[in-house]
């Protein structure tokens, strides 16, 4: 992917903005594969509030890394706010953060379905006594959802924060 101008300033001002709040952040990305670490740590002083990022690709490794019950993913699917929320909340208990963020999504081109669409992405966002989910659609290629998957996640978490 070529990188954008527009996604550094807003992964400096979200590296800011946690500096300035004395927040941490975790990750734990599923079909972004570390893309939204990779964002934040490309700027200088991340390592001021990034903590670490957790690539949880496959089901066991979201079960084994973050603590999703492999019951929760089988009642609902890996793409839900159920296990959004799940991730989120288990990479900030196996975290040294104040803040999590979760990707969890169908990039394509395959994989999709008339309930679950390529291009469907939930975020999970978890701090301490506060979780929520939120899903957005993406269209495009496969790295073309990954991409706005990630700079969507940036957005997010400048608002979850404020």
């Amino acid at each position: 992917m070529i990188p954008d101008p527009d996604d550094d300033r807003a992964a400096a001002a979200l590296v800011a903005r946690l500096r300035e709040k004395t927040l941490r952040l975790t990750t734990a990305e599923s079909c972004t594969g570390g893309l939204v670490a990779a964002m934040i740590t490309a700027i200088a002083g991340a390592s001021d509030v990034f903590e670490r990022g957790f690539v949880t690709y496959a089901n066991a490794a979201k079960t084994e890394m973050l603590g999703v019950p492999s019951a929760l993913i089988a009642a609902h699917g890996a793409v839900s706010a159920e296990v959004a929320q799940a991730m989120a909340t288990g990479a900030l208990a196996h975290a040294s953060a104040e803040i999590a963020l979760a990707i969890t999504g169908i990039a394509g081109p395959g994989g999709g379905s008339a309930e679950k669409p390529v291009g469907l992405v939930w975020f999970g966002l978890a701090r301490a006594g506060r979780a929520q989910a939120v899903s957005r659609k993406f269209l495009g290629s496969r790295n073309a959802v990954r991409a706005a998957a990630t700079r969507e996640a940036i957005l997010l978490l400048q608002a979850f924060i404020n």
